[in-house]
């Protein structure tokens, strides 16, 4: 993962209803969830909660699908895996000091 990138992500994340609609998100799954169902689960006004999606959308962090009428979106899992991988990249001085299970990455993937 390109530095530029790994800025973008964090930046985006680096707000508190952000960083709630991409946990939202992470927890839903491949199915992932529509607007109308994230704004009524945090409780974000429909402009408010666009404007967050549009951002985690520009760093990547999820993805948007039409079905129909509706609009489905989902995390990144392989964005959110290498943002992760990235940040733990050398950690310990490069010694094994993870249990290789739990830094394999997200299960979705």
């Amino acid at each position: 993962m390109e530095e530029q990138q790994v800025i973008k992500s964090l930046a985006a994340l680096a707000q508190a209803a952000r960083l709630q609609v991409f946990r939202a998100l992470v927890v839903a799954g491949p199915a992932g969830l529509t607007p109308s169902a994230l704004a009524e689960h945090l409780a974000l006004p429909a402009s408010t909660l666009s404007f967050h999606l549009k951002e985690l959308l520009h760093a990547g962090l999820v993805s948007q699908e039409r079905d129909g009428r509706h609009l489905i979106y989902r995390a990144a899992y392989e964005q959110m895996n290498a943002l992760l991988a990235y940040l733990a990249a050398n950690c310990c001085q490069g010694e094994a000091c993870l249990d290789q299970t739990a830094a394999a990455g997200c299960a979705h993937c």
